[in-house]
C-alpha cells in the first residue's frame, strides 16, 4: 500500500539521492577514506592479538581451539575416507571369494 503511494515515493527518491551524495562526499575526501582505512587496519590487529591470546588461554586451560579442531576433523575425514576405500576393497574380495567357491 505505502509502495503505491506517491508522497512515499518521492520521499523515498529523495532519501535515496541525499544518502547517494553523502556517500559520495565522504568518499571523496581524503581524512575520511584513511580514517575508515586506519579503522580497519586496527580492528584487524585488535582481532589477531585476541586470536592469539585467545589461543593462548585455551591451551593454558588445556582445551582445543578452533584451529585444533578443524585439524581434527580434516582427520576424521581422511580416516573417513581411507575407511571407506578398504571397506570398498574387502567387500570386493568378499565378492571374489564367495564367487570363486560356487
Amino acid at each position: 500500500m505505502l509502495k503505491n503511494n506517491p508522497v512515499m515515493k518521492k520521499l523515498v527518491e529523495t532519501g535515496e539521492e541525499r544518502i547517494g551524495k553523502l556517500a559520495q562526499q565522504l568518499l571523496s575526501n581524503e581524512k575520511f577514506v584513511a580514517a575508515v582505512q586506519t579503522l580497519v587496519a586496527r580492528s584487524l590487529a585488535a582481532k589477531g592479538t585476541m586470536d592469539s591470546t585467545l589461543r593462548t588461554a585455551l591451551s593454558a586451560m588445556n582445551l582445543p581451539s578452533t584451529a585444533d579442531l578443524e585439524q581434527l576433523r580434516s582427520k576424521v575425514d581422511d580416516l573417513e575416507r581411507l575407511l571407506a576405500s578398504v571397506e570398498g576393497k574387502v567387500d570386493t574380495l568378499v565378492a571374489a571369494k564367495t564367487q570363486s567357491k560356487k
